[in-house]
């Protein structure tokens, strides 16, 4: 099983986020579409620990563990919150391409109880970056009129 060409996908969502937040500034971090839902800087802070966030439910993380790994994690400023989505990506890719075709197909359980193999999570890694992206995206365009300019796929 090679996980190359889900992390590629994953590496492309990381790139355009990263042009999105060129197309920001510090004070677009405030705005909140709506009273009742995340910020744009609490979402990108979102997009930047999903991957070291999931790859630690992937791995068994208790609730407690998972509680006390958000509660250290800050990402507030543009270059931040950029550096932290790189970082945790390019710490995942390396874990994933470490793992054997064993592990990949091993089953692990997060703390409210779903099993998924290590490859299922990855996928699911994938689709929530891409989910956020396209929150974001919209939330861009069509709450704060920013033309963007960004191709989203390849």
């Amino acid at each position: 099983m090679n996980c190359g060409s889900v992390l590629h996908q994953i590496e492309l969502a990381v790139n355009t986020i990263v042009q999105i937040i060129g197309n920001l500034d510090e004070e677009d971090l405030q705005n909140r579409p709506n009273p009742k839902k995340h910020s744009i800087g609490e979402l990108l802070e979102h997009l930047a620990v999903i991957f070291e966030a999931d790859w630690r439910i992937s791995n068994e993380a208790s609730e407690e563990e998972m509680i006390s790994y958000y509660a250290g994690v800050s990402y507030n400023t543009l270059d931040s919150i950029k550096e932290g989505l790189m970082t945790n990506f390019y710490t995942l890719k390396n874990n994933y391409l470490k793992l054997s075709n064993d592990e990949l197909i091993s089953e692990t359980t997060s703390y409210w109880g779903l099993t998924y193999t290590r490859y299922e999570w990855l996928l699911e890694i994938l689709a929530h970056v891409y989910h956020h992206r396209g929150q974001l995206h919209s939330m861009l365009v069509h709450c704060y009129d920013k033309d963007l300019n960004i191709l989203m796929f390849e």
